[in-house]
């Protein structure tokens, strides 16, 4: 379950609405939740706490998707997908897998994200959009000028602020998802003390102890 209520359809405001229409016909989400892309759809339904909130962010979701765009959307998406991972987040990695195929990201190339480093599934300029996801998500935007200067080689300063923008914005969307444990981030957490057998000393050291 999310960490956060979900809003039933009745509650919902009018921009609730209609998303909700869009994405879950005449279902109430909370009662009957699932998407057409197999996710359970509490994003949506947690997002919707806050009017303003949930409508800047579904207006996110316009603004990369416009055709006003320059940035080519195979690089948009091997930003994000790679953001979803290098964050740990399974929802916007699997989302943007499939959001990748969409726009012509191979197969190899979908299975070589997670080491995209040693692959040569890559060109140039998609080995640089990779770095350069991996120096903002990981590294905090600390981005060494061999990476940039590829990406001023390849692309526009407006593309480029593009790329920024979308890729910081979908480390966001990992990082609440994963807080809110919201779709497939609604995961316990995986590191944790395995119990010793009974009887077993504290020191986990004295073994080797001389």
């Amino acid at each position: 379950m999310p960490r956060l209520r979900e809003v039933p359809k009745a509650e919902a405001d009018e921009f609730a609405q209609k998303i909700y229409g869009l994405l879950f016909g005449d279902r109430d989400p909370v009662e009957e939740p699932g998407t057409e892309t197999g996710t359970p759809g509490n994003w949506w339904t947690v997002f919707a706490l806050s009017p303003e909130i949930f409508k800047h962010a579904v207006d996110g979701f316009q603004v990369y998707r416009s055709p006003n765009r320059k940035l080519d959307p195979k690089l948009r998406e091997l930003g994000q997908a790679r953001a979803g991972f290098s964050r740990g987040s399974q929802f916007v990695f699997s989302q943007h897998c499939k959001a990748a195929r969409d726009v012509g990201v191979t197969e190899q190339q979908i299975a070589a994200l997670p080491h995209w480093t040693v692959s040569p599934a890559f060109s140039p300029l998609e080995r640089a959009v990779l770095a350069y996801t991996d120096e903002l998500v990981l590294s905090g935007g600390r981005v060494s000028d061999g990476v940039f200067e590829v990406l001023k080689t390849h692309l526009s300063d407006v593309e480029i602020l593009e790329l920024t923008y979308v890729t910081c914005l979908y480390e966001m969307h990992a990082t609440m998802s994963r807080a809110l444990r919201l779709e497939y981030d609604d995961v316990a957490e995986r590191i944790v003390e395995i119990a010793a057998p009974a009887n077993a000393s504290n020191d986990v050291m004295n073994m080797v102890d001389e």
